[in-house]
């Protein structure tokens, strides 16, 4: 307590005994036993003054310690379970910029996927698109609630529904608006075989600083997309879905780069199919076997003239433009070995691709929706996926993918030219590569 009250207080003691000299505010340490003063008989006086005094010893007591002043509240952040416009809107103008970029970012990812800057984008594409729809939600919110549910599959259309107090019929309209433009607008941008000789150069020089073999510009493989419902026929079954794994499915084939984008994907067949027949059927495999892919880079090896080629596994056909393992067991020759080993080590990059997909957009865990947007909603996830890839977004956590199995395939009778030349380059880049990395230990 400051000088200026013990004095104020000295004052009052001094009116009290004034006014009321029978009892006293403070008894002396020398008083006598008997003389029986306590604080009830101060309470007990048929004067006033002590009650006053006391009163006003209290108030002034009060007074000189200063309160805390009432804290400003937080800027609200909107609740994870809230996903109406309203709450989207604060979140992505006033909210977002009061965060560290790394911090917004990241947060940004737990709810759509990927970054704000590359969400971005996603929105400036589509803006146009969904503007022309007549669309009655604001652009940027109707890819964010799209995003959120390709990339949390735990946002069943219920949920979404209630987060957004959207009708659900409304919310599959526009999840098959937006996967459709995804699809169809964006892919030829984002998806694309590369046939500009720089990029086809990046291509080819890391997948032999990888493999130690020339030429290859990428790696193609074919993976089982799971269906949580596969339509059923009259007898209650749908053998046609059920892939090799046991599962209803429908096949995804891709073909990744070094830097696990994808520059070919096809969706074409359901799960029962196998991957040759699927690749058979593929718009690639038909430019391939015309001639209408003509890449502007070739070498000779051992007196073969060899083309940028992709790498695949046993499931598909040997051909110039593909070559596959001589054995999947690896019961070869040591040159043979070696070439398939080093084979797998470069088809290892769409194996990785698949895993990223499927690690970001996580919906193709277990794909829910109807059949007929099935194959828009998985080109689309991997058209998010080569956005992801360009901007160099972390790679999240990748699940395993099943290891593949199946017999070799069979070579089909208007194939054998093709064949018997891949054989015969595949024989030739197997004896250059055991012969160099032989001389090089």
């Amino acid at each position: 307590m400051d000088q200026s009250m013990l004095i104020l207080l000295s004052n009052l003691i001094q009116l009290h005994n004034h006014l009321d000299p029978t009892t006293s505010l403070l008894t002396s340490t020398t008083a006598s036993p008997s003389s029986n003063t306590t604080p009830s008989s101060l309470l007990s006086s048929s004067s006033a003054a002590p009650l006053l005094l006391l009163t006003l010893a209290s108030v002034l007591s009060f007074l000189s310690h200063p309160q805390p002043s009432p804290r400003k509240p937080l800027p609200s952040t909107p609740k994870t379970s809230d996903f109406t416009v309203s709450a989207f809107r604060a979140l992505s103008t006033d909210h977002i910029w009061s965060l560290e970029p790394h911090l917004r970012d990241s947060h940004w990812r737990s709810l759509f996927g990927l970054s704000y800057p590359v969400f971005n984008t996603v929105v400036d594409k589509l803006r146009p698109f969904i503007s022309a729809s007549n669309l009655s939600l604001p652009p940027d919110y109707a890819v964010a609630l799209v995003l959120s549910r390709l990339s949390q599959p735990s946002l069943s259309l219920s949920s979404l529904s209630s987060r957004s107090s959207l009708d659900p019929f409304l919310i599959s309209k526009i999840t098959n608006m937006i996967t459709r433009l995804l699809a169809t607008k964006l892919y030829p941008e984002f998806i694309k075989i590369p046939l500009a000789r720089r990029r086809l150069l990046e291509s080819t020089e890391y997948f032999q600083h990888l493999t130690s073999l020339p030429n290859v510009c990428g790696a193609i493989d074919t993976s089982p997309v799971k269906l949580r419902r596969a339509p059923r026929s009259r007898t209650g079954n749908s053998p046609s879905f059920r892939c090799k794994y046991g599962h209803d499915a429908v096949l995804l084939q891709v073909v990744a780069d070094h830097r696990k984008i994808f520059w070919d994907v096809c969706v074409k067949a359901p799960g029962g199919v196998d991957d040759a027949a699927h690749f058979r059927d593929s718009l690639l495999y038909h430019r391939l076997i015309s001639g209408d892919i003509v890449w502007d880079k070739s070498i000779s090896v051992r007196g073969h003239h060899v083309r940028p080629y992709i790498v695949g596994d046993w499931c598909f056909p040997l051909m110039p433009f593909l070559m596959t393992p001589f054995n999947a067991k690896g019961t070869g020759s040591p040159t043979q070995n070696l070439f398939d080993a080093m084979l797998m080590k470069g088809r290892s990059a769409v194996v990785d691709a698949i895993r990223l997909l499927k690690g970001r957009w996580k919906i193709l865990q277990n794909l829910d929706v109807g059949i007929n947007h099935v194959p828009q909603t998985i080109v689309a996830c991997c058209v998010l996926h080569n956005l992801c890839q360009i901007a160099r977004e972390p790679e999240p956590v990748m699940g395993k993918e099943l290891d593949e199995i199946g017999p070799a395939v069979r070579i089909l009778e208007r194939e054998k030219s093709l064949y018997y030349q891949g054989q015969n380059l595949r024989h030739a880049l197997a004896d250059d590569l055991h012969e160099r990395l032989s001389s090089a230990r």
